[in-house]
């Protein structure tokens, strides 16, 4: 093997992860999550976590290792991954990250602050003082503590208002402060192989629609409504196609307007993945369909 390590990104549906199953498969590799919402447990079906079928046929990793009411970061990711990478290497296998998630890419690739693990009671604390003061008066009050970030967020935008106080809380600087202490990438001096896989507009729009509909057929109606309650403040909330379905529970929306607003969230996001990858990663290799053997051949399996 010519290559430490082998990174594959892609939209939503793009079909990255069958094609890293067939390259785990042809190079003896182990498949190492890089997708947020594919940490979580309790949403295999929403996530389009791999199969159990597939996890036999190759060994896959930080896959629904996490519970939906777990804060899960960027940081904890590096750390996942990093454990991860080890025991892969150890066992002789290669490493082969795939995903959706443009800032897990950019951990593994360029590194990312080292901000200090935030104690659960300060996390508390801060979600009882936002429920308190309200939205409005959480955000005047962070901009006290943490100006330079307060200036780039909404009131509304719950999870990062709450990340930024919590931190100031828990160490006396503002994140803006930790977020300029870059640590080393997880894939520090390692020789890598970066492929994009990118299908055309249309045909993207084509297994969005079908990945929902799937979805639906084998019990992601049932998912989410187990999921209806989390707190939406919570990363695993914005799982896709979750509130729709959830809103078919509650009855206030068909299924099948449901599916038509999860279908169009899906291609939004799609695009603004593909945007993120367009302007991060125009040095990887991009490739139009998933093709697991030209991938092992380039990565000189």
């Amino acid at each position: 093997m010519s290559v430490d390590a082998v990174l594959i990104a892609g939209p939503t549906a793009s079909g990255k992860s069958g094609v890293a199953l067939a390259l785990a498969q042809a190079i003896g590799g182990t498949i190492i999550n890089t997708d947020s919402m594919q940490v979580y447990a309790e949403a295999r079906i929403l996530t389009a976590r791999p199969a159990a079928e597939d996890e036999r046929r190759a060994p896959h990793l930080l896959y629904g290792h996490k519970s939906v009411r777990d804060r899960y970061s960027a940081g904890q990711y590096r750390e996942d991954a990093a454990a991860a990478l080890k025991a892969v290497r150890a066992s002789g296998r290669t490493p082969i990250f795939v995903g959706g998630t443009g800032m897990y890419f950019t951990v593994l690739s360029d590194g990312i602050a080292e901000i200090p693990v935030v104690p659960p009671p300060t996390r508390r604390r801060t979600e009882e003082l936002r429920r308190t003061w309200g939205a409005e008066k959480f955000h005047a009050e962070l901009r006290k503590r943490d100006p330079e970030t307060a200036a780039r967020l909404r009131p509304s935008d719950t999870q990062r208002n709450l990340r930024a106080f919590e931190v100031y809380e828990a160490t006396g600087e503002p994140l803006s402060f930790w977020q300029k202490r870059m640590g080393a990438p997880v894939l520090k001096d390692m020789k890598v192989a970066r492929f994009v896989i990118a299908p055309d507009r249309a045909e993207l729009h084509r297994r969005i629609a079908a990945r929902f509909d799937r979805m639906v057929a084998e019990g992601g109606l049932e998912e989410a409504a187990a999921l209806r309650f989390l707190d939406p403040s919570l990363p695993a909330a914005k799982i896709l196609g979750l509130r729709e379905l959830a809103a078919v529970h509650a009855g206030t929306l068909t299924l099948q307007e449901a599916t038509g607003r999860a279908q169009a969230a899906t291609r939004q996001y799609a695009k603004r993945q593909t945007t993120w990858f367009r302007q991060r990663m125009r040095d990887w290799t991009w490739m139009e369909m998933p093709d697991a053997g030209a991938i092992a051949a380039r990565v000189g399996a």
